[in-house]
């Protein structure tokens, strides 16, 4: 049906009910036959329709079983009080043709409204349908930059051509991924102190880059990552350890999750120790340390020095057991902290400077020198001793004593089991 938007403003919609088959010119005929005088001439359809004022019936039949059902829609122009009053009449036919008939004229429409509303919906799909261009556009237009420039800033470093950022020859921290994958998903982030392996062999440059920076080995959280960080731990000079989180890879990870890895991240030595891993820490950064921090001595270093092994009395064993008031609280700040991977550092009158993360431990012995005692929810590594000895730091009280070759005779050693 073809309606003028122009003139039309309402759409009368009827209902019929035949009993028996009729068609639509029988239809149109029953309407204007028998409405025909029952309005007067001002609402006579014939009338109606030569003026324009109303337009064509139309009618759609369906026939099954003997009987016949169907639509009749009529748009008009007149006001809204002659629409309803052509409506009505056409109500009163009770018969088409040979049949008796029904109709019901179920609704009359304002097509302004109608109209009005698919305007309304239309500008809505298409206003979501901008807004969703314009961001998929203004996002491609972000990552297309973003990743010109990491393409630009991703370099080959060293004889062995790794792919790094472009501060990893100028930075004094380095932390080292598996691919170029997860160079450039770092770069995408800021993070530009970054070099790749490409594999479970390590190359010479980045064991060398090892040896005189702050290293952390960030990896992935799978099987593959643990191997490529069992190989750097046994092969070059790691700090620390980062991980993606279990299944994830360092490529495909977004920024929260790598800045909170990083974050997270815990001493080689304590990772080794904590997973059984054989793990030989290289000693030149440490005997760099050793030697910008010339030592003191101290009254306690004559107390633990080693003596000539003599045989021992009951007596002495019995003195060697005895916990001091001091000790006793260290074990008591242990028991409290177990769990937590904290550490609390005190001061050469036993008073409490910080407590700070396990992970951040040896960085603030490096830099501090009065710490005087350390009680952390950790194990005590061969590191952290080092470290303790070159920053004269008296008493270090850990969960367990690790893999430890050489004991510094400055430093007292307490672990869980020695304070009951």
């Amino acid at each position: 049906m073809v309606i003028d938007p122009a003139t039309t403003k309402y759409l009368i919609k009827a209902y019929i009910k035949a009993d028996g088959i009729i068609e639509k010119s029988d239809v149109v005929g029953a309407i204007f036959g028998q409405t025909e005088g029952l309005l007067g001439d001002e609402l006579d359809l014939r009338e109606l329709q030569r003026s324009a004022r109303v337009g064509r019936i139309e009618v759609e039949l369906e026939s099954k079983n003997g009987k016949s059902e169907g639509v009749i829609t009529l748009p008009t122009s007149l006001d809204k009080v002659e629409t309803v009053i052509l409506a009505a009449a056409f109500e009163s036919i009770d018969r088409v043709g040979p049949c008796k008939a029904n109709i019901t004229a179920d609704q009359v429409e304002d097509v302004r409204v109608v109209r009005r509303k698919k305007v309304i919906e239309r500008a809505k799909e298409l206003l979501n349908k901008v807004m969703e261009e314009g961001k998929v556009e203004g996002a491609s237009i972000a990552d297309n930059v973003r990743q010109a420039v990491q393409v630009e800033e991703i370099s080959n470093f060293g004889v062995d051509h790794c792919p790094a950022g472009p501060n990893i020859e100028k930075s004094d921290a380095i932390i080292i991924v598996e691919g170029r994958r997860d160079v450039l998903n770092l770069l995408k982030y800021g993070i530009k102190n970054v070099i790749a392996v490409g594999g479970t062999n390590i190359p010479k440059t980045v064991i060398g880059l090892t040896k005189e920076r702050i290293s952390t080995a960030f990896v992935d959280g799978d099987r593959g990552g643990e191997l490529i960080l069992k190989e750097l731990l046994q092969t070059a000079d790691i700090d620390f350890v980062a991980r993606a989180p279990a299944t994830r890879e360092v490529e495909e990870i977004p920024q929260k999750l790598i800045m909170k890895a990083l974050k997270n991240k815990i001493p080689a030595e304590q990772y080794a120790e904590m997973y059984d891993i054989k793990f030989e820490k290289r000693r030149e950064k440490i005997d760099e340390l050793q030697d910008k921090s010339p030592k003191k001595v101290k009254p306690e270093e004559k107390i633990n020095e080693v003596k000539p092994k003599t045989e021992t009395s009951k007596k002495d064993k019995t003195k060697e057991k005895i916990i001091t008031d001091k000790q006793k609280r260290y074990g008591e700040i242990l028991n409290e902290i177990s769990g937590s991977l904290k550490a609390v550092l005190f001061d050469n009158n036993d008073k409490e400077i910080k407590k700070i993360p396990v992970r951040e431990l040896t960085d603030s012995l490096k830099k501090s020198d009065n710490i005087y005692s350390v009680v952390f929810d950790g194990i005590i590594t061969q590191r952290l001793l080092d470290i303790a000895s070159s920053k004269n730091i008296s008493e270090i009280v850990g969960i367990k004593l690790g893999n430890v070759v050489k004991k510094p005779t400055s430093v007292k050693i307490l672990t869980k089991k020695d304070l009951g």
